[in-house]
C-alpha cells in the first residue's frame, strides 16, 4: 500500500478507523486507570463503571501510548517497523465512555467483575465488552498483568516519573511451555485475586493512593460497591485465569471465561474448581484437547455451562473485531462472517443472564437465559465439535 491510502485509512471519521459501540444499557459508562504500588507486585488497571452525563466529556484513547503499539507490532507481527504503522491506523481511536466521569452512586453497590486479557494483549483492547458490561450496572475492573504476557506494560517506580517497562515474553528455548505458562497463569490470578482485595480495601475505608491520578479519588467507590457479588471473567489466558481465580479465591462466585485456553491449568486443580463457570467459545479455536478439560468442569458442577458463538474466530471477543479493513485482517488475522455487534450482543447477554444466576442479581437478564443452553440465533451448546458426533 502507498503511504497515502494508509493515511487515508488512518483518518476515518472520529479521528480514527476504530468504531467501538456504545454500551446498549441502561447507565453511561465512564473510566479511569488505576495504578497502586510502586513495583511489579503493585496492580494496574482500567476501570468501567456507571458514571453520570458530564457535557464536554473527552473520550479516552484506545491504544493508551504509542509503547503499546510498539508491543503489539513485536506481538503480533514480531516486526518492530509496523508499530508505526499502526499508530497511523489505530493511533487515534477512541472509546465512547467519560474519560474520569463522575461516578454514578448506588445505594447497595454495584456488582463487580475483574477482567483478565489474552496473551499478548493488554487492558485496553477488551473496551467494547468492558463497556458492555458497565452500561448494566456492573464496576468492571480489567486489569494488565505483569507475568509479561501482556504486549507491554509498566510500572512506576517510587522515583519521581520513572518507568519501568515489562516486555512480552516468549517462552524461553529449551524451557517446556506447559510450565512456563503454568508459572504465569498462577501469576495472574494471584493479579485478580489482589485486585479483589483492593476492592475490599477501599470499602473498608482504607486510603489507596492512585499513583496516575489524584483528580478521581478512590473513596468514590467505598459504598458503590457490592462485594458479596464478585465474579471473574477473562479472555483465552485470561478465560483459564478465570477459572483458576475461582480456586483461589472464595469470594468469587462465578467464572466467565471467553474462549479460554486451558493448557495451562494443571490436571490436579480440575476437581478443585468449586463455583460455576459460563465457557463462552468461538467457532475456530478450540481444540479437543481444550473442550474435554471445559467437559471436566461441567461435568462436577451441572451450572457450569459451555456454548460456542457460530461465524467467529478467537479475535471476535476482542476489541479488534471491530477493525474494518483489509489492512487489519491481514495484520490480525481473519475475521469472523458473523456481525461483530451479533456476536458482542450474545456474547453480553449470556455474560448478563449467567451473571443474574450467579450473583442473585434483581435485574431482567433472565431474558436471556436460554443462551445459556446454547439456544438462539448463531448460537450452539457445547463446542462445535462435540456436535458432529452428536
Amino acid at each position: 500500500a502507498d503511504p497515502m491510502s494508509l493515511s487515508r485509512i488512518g483518518c476515518g471519521s472520529m479521528g480514527g478507523m476504530l468504531a467501538l459501540p456504545q454500551g446498549k444499557g441502561p447507565h453511561h459508562v465512564g473510566c479511569t486507570d488505576v495504578m497502586v504500588g510502586h513495583t511489579r507486585q503493585g496492580l494496574f488497571l482500567r476501570l468501567f463503571y456507571p458514571c453520570l452525563l458530564q457535557a464536554g466529556a473527552t473520550e479516552p484513547l484506545w491504544i493508551p501510548r504509542s509503547e503499546y503499539c510498539a508491543g503489539l507490532a513485536d506481538f503480533t507481527l514480531r516486526r518492530r517497523w509496523c508499530s508505526a504503522l499502526l499508530s497511523i491506523t489505530i493511533g487515534f481511536c477512541r472509546v465512547p465512555v467519560s474519560w474520569n466521569g463522575p461516578f454514578k452512586p448506588r445505594s447497595g453497590g454495584y456488582p463487580l467483575i475483574i477482567f483478565s486479557h489474552g496473551l499478548g494483549a493488554f487492558r485496553t483492547l477488551y473496551s467494547s465488552v468492558c463497556t458492555e458490561l458497565a452500561s448494566w450496572g456492573f464496576v468492571v475492573a480489567a486489569l494488565e498483568h505483569r507475568d509479561h504476557s501482556a504486549a507491554i506494560t509498566y510500572f512506576c517506580t517510587a522515583e519521581a516519573g520513572r518507568e519501568e517497562w515489562i516486555p512480552f515474553q516468549r517462552v524461553p528455548q529449551g524451557q517446556k511451555e506447559f510450565y512456563f505458562r503454568n508459572k504465569q497463569v498462577h501469576q495472574r490470578a494471584e493479579e485478580c485475586v489482589r485486585a479483589l482485595r483492593l476492592f475490599k480495601d477501599i470499602a473498608s475505608g482504607k486510603s489507596v493512593l492512585n499513583i496516575l491520578h489524584q483528580d478521581w479519588d478512590l473513596s468514590v467507590l467505598k459504598d458503590n460497591i457490592d462485594l458479596a457479588k464478585v465474579a471473574v471473567m477473562g479472555h483465552s489466558f485470561g478465560g483459564v485465569t478465570a477459572v483458576l481465580a475461582l480456586v483461589k479465591e472464595p469470594s468469587f462466585r462465578c467464572a466467565v471465561a471467553l474462549d479460554a485456553w486451558m493448557f495451562p491449568l494443571e490436571n490436579l486443580l480440575y476437581p478443585e474448581v468449586p463455583k460455576p463457570v459460563l465457557f463462552i467459545n468461538t467457532e475456530k479455536f478450540q481444540t479437543p484437547e481444550s473442550v474435554a478439560k471445559m467437559k471436566r468442569l461441567s461435568s462436577r458442577n451441572s451450572q457450569t455451562k459451555i456454548i460456542t458463538i457460530l461465524g467467529t474466530v478467537h479475535e471476535s471477543q476482542t476489541d479488534f473485531a471491530f477493525l474494518p479493513g483489509k489492512l487489519i485482517s491481514r495484520v490480525f488475522g481473519t475475521k469472523g462472517t458473523l456481525d461483530p455487534n451479533k456476536g458482542l450482543a450474545i456474547t453480553s447477554q449470556a455474560a448478563l443472564a449467567f451473571l443474574q444466576r450467579h450473583l442473585n442479581l434483581e435485574e431482567e437478564f433472565d431474558q436471556w437465559d436460554d443462551l445459556l443452553e446454547g439456544v438462539g440465533d448463531s448460537v450452539v451448546p457445547e463446542a462445535p465439535f462435540c456436535r458432529s458426533n452428536l
